[in-house]
């Protein structure tokens, strides 16, 4: 059980930030961030799960069957994420890459302490034997001086290509064969940025990514030595009660500071037949997705192709929804849609079988998803992209970025398109 206070504040979005720095003393730590975005399935500014009380984690068969009863067994709130790679648990694939990152399939905590923000009001929801702990914590939280520096020893990272240009376009026109020959209809091909033997500061890292990109799914993971960063604008998946809403992205326009070329930019994404097609293709497939478990009439596209305007980029989102029965269980709802097919392809299980042997580097938690369950069986769990993930241990620093590829595809244009992607993740790890 959880004691529950809430409290008024003043001054939210310093709060946020002052809460995050605090965290920072706890081994086990998820935050997300919405950075005041809003839309009708949008519940929370801010929430933080710190501290271990109970945990699974897992790189053995059965995965989702364990989480399933872990979740049933704890019956309350947990944290973590779900890695690209168990794919392999539902489909005859495998993740034979390159991997310097070291992530577990999954791994979930339920927190001894947790703390919402919604507008100005913050929500602390303890487990009663650490309820004491209330007023304590939120007077540390307050006292949190954001002027004073972080201290750290930054290392401005040195970013390796694990594909070169050349050789990317050689891969992309290598995927256009095969969907001219009809194996595929579109397949999302990533590639890796990293450093080995590179110290970050996580915190300051992930500030400044969030500053520069302001996304409404931002994430910031601590487990073990394991870190994610990230300025995901993508939702993959919720769950309210007997309601299902993925919010796939596909097509993406850079902004411009010129506000009539930024509308011209975003008008021009809106409508370019490419990326129309790309969405609406992964549109259809999270529509047969959610099939599967959906009451019948239940699915219906909500938003098609709609523009929404970020930070750094425009981006064309469309937003799918069906009815399910309650009693199914949230992990077979997960199964049943995963991994998500923004960063797949169509049909999805030859997409991924093409992923496996033109990409070079094992995806783990990238183009998986953070995010938690509640006790009454509902989640929310985000698309791990434009991301920095990081092993502390190992001293490895990573990102990775990946293009939708079609018929229509010029793989100069997708190559320049990674490169916008990941243009947030390389100026975050600069040491200016």
């Amino acid at each position: 059980m959880r004691k529950s206070e809430f409290l008024e504040i003043k001054t939210p979005q310093d709060f946020k930030k002052k809460l995050l720095r605090w965290a920072q003393q706890f081994d086990e730590l998820v935050y997300l961030d919405g950075n005041r975005h809003t839309d009708s399935y949008n519940s929370f500014e801010a929430i933080i799960a710190i501290g271990l009380e109970s945990e699974i984690k897992t790189n053995d068969c059965n995965a989702f069957q364990k989480l399933s009863a872990y979740k049933a067994r704890i019956k309350d709130w947990i944290f973590g994420y779900l890695s690209y790679d168990l794919k392999n648990e539902l489909e005859d694939l495998s993740s034979k890459n390159h991997d310097g990152l070291g992530f577990n399939k999954l791994h979930f905590f339920q927190p001894k302490k947790l703390i919402f923000l919604r507008r100005n009001i913050v929500e602390f929801h303890y487990l009663n034997q650490y309820a004491h702990d209330i007023k304590i914590d939120l007077e540390h939280i307050l006292q949190v001086d954001l002027l004073k520096q972080i201290e750290d020893n930054f290392e401005t990272p040195k970013i390796k290509l694990r594909i070169h240009k050349n050789a990317y376009l050689d891969k992309i026109n290598g995927v256009l064969k095969k969907i001219h020959r009809g194996a595929i209809y579109e397949v999302n091909i990533c590639q890796e940025f990293f450093s080995p033997n590179t110290i970050i500061n996580p915190l300051k890292t992930f500030e400044k990514l969030n500053e520069i990109s302001q996304p409404p799914f931002a994430a910031f993971l601590k487990l073990d030595d394991k870190y994610v960063l990230c300025a995901s604008p993508e939702r993959y998946l919720k769950r309210v009660d007997k309601k299902v809403v993925s919010q796939p992205i596909k097509g993406t326009a850079a902004r411009s500071h010129n506000p009539c070329k930024d509308e011209f930019l975003k008008k021009e994404l809106a409508n370019d037949a490419k990326e129309r097609s790309e969405n609406i293709m992964i549109t259809d497939l999270v529509r047969n997705d959610f099939s599967k478990n959906a009451l019948k009439g239940s699915v219906k596209v909500e938003e098609l192709c709609e523009i929404y305007t970020f930070k750094q980029v425009h981006q064309m989102i469309s937003t799918v929804s069906a009815n399910i029965e309650d009693t199914i269980d949230s992990v077979q709802v997960i199964k049943d849609t995963f991994p998500m097919g923004s960063m797949t392809g169509a049909p999805k299980v030859s997409a991924m079988k093409i992923i496996e042997q033109y990409e070079e580097t094992k995806r783990g938690i990238y183009s998986g998803a953070i995010g938690y369950f509640n006790p009454n069986d509902n989640f929310d769990f985000n698309v791990v992209i434009r991301s920095i993930l990081y092993n502390s241990k190992n001293k490895y620093v990573s990102y990775s970025v990946g293009s939708a590829i079609t018929s229509k595809s010029i793989p100069q244009k997708e190559y320049e398109e990674c490169l916008l992607k990941a243009k947030a993740m390389r100026k975050a790890l600069e040491q200016k």
